[in-house]
């Protein structure tokens, strides 16, 4: 454990690099999801057809594949990107079309019986996404997105074959000096180091999206509980 403690610094500068670039690529990713995950509910066919198109383009390229297309790929075209801004695009990309399935899973869950009682209400649009469809929709899309929110995480390491400087990479460059230093390679014991930093985040994060999942459902069910009777049947009829 001496390894870890002489090289704090190195691991705190990767780290914290890390879960910049995790920040970014979910709030992006998260966009991206909406975006086009409300679009492929939409009732307009020209939505829906550019909505799957970016869904199965980026769904179905390896991400690795995808990092390596948008860091090489951009200065092509004169758009030079550092390697932070190419891992944030390529990995936001690839988590909104996953994401967007997602979105689409959530609004499709929701019955047609209560689009059509949200309108024999005589409630707009705009109100039925809002309060009729939106809150009913947001149960379903939480396990599957913690998922998703996993992976983008484990995925920044990815980014290191590109020279981000993040967690993965720091503790590789740990690895290297050591093994010229020293004669001995403590790759086991980084790596192992490194596993369980991943495995701390990413539970930590389905722990707080279980509560927050928790939150959600109790107050559905005491929003539900609180309607009057007619508007509950009126929602609960076709």
């Amino acid at each position: 454990m001496d390894l870890i403690q002489n090289n704090a610094p190195i691991f705190i500068n990767g780290l914290l690099e890390t879960f910049q670039l995790s920040a970014v690529t979910l709030f992006f990713a998260i966009v991206l999801s909406l975006f086009f995950g409300v679009l492929s509910v939409t009732r307009y066919r020209i939505f829906k057809i550019i909505s799957i198109c970016y869904v199965e383009l980026f769904r179905d390229i390896p991400l690795l594949v995808n990092v390596f297309f948008v860091y090489f790929g951009a200065p092509l075209i004169g758009i030079p990107l550092e390697p932070f801004a190419a891992a944030t695009i390529s990995l936001s990309l690839w988590g909104g079309a996953n994401g967007a399935e997602i979105v689409r899973s959530g609004f499709n869950s929701v019955s047609n019986h209560q689009k059509a009682s949200a309108k024999a209400l005589g409630l707009k649009p705009w109100e039925i996404f809002w309060y009729v469809i939106g809150p009913q929709a947001l149960l379903p899309m939480i396990p599957p997105f913690t998922g998703l929110f996993s992976l983008l995480i484990q995925a920044t390491a990815l980014c290191s074959m590109v020279g981000e400087m993040e967690f993965f990479r720091m503790a590789q460059i740990v690895v290297e000096r050591t093994t010229i230093n020293t004669g001995y390679s403590p790759a086991f014991l980084v790596y192992g180091f490194v596993l369980i930093v991943y495995f701390v985040i990413c539970a930590s994060l389905a722990a707080l999206t279980k509560r927050l999942e928790r939150w959600l459902s109790e107050r559905q069910d005491r929003r539900g509980a609180g309607l009057p009777a007619v508007e509950r049947l009126a929602q609960e009829s076709v």
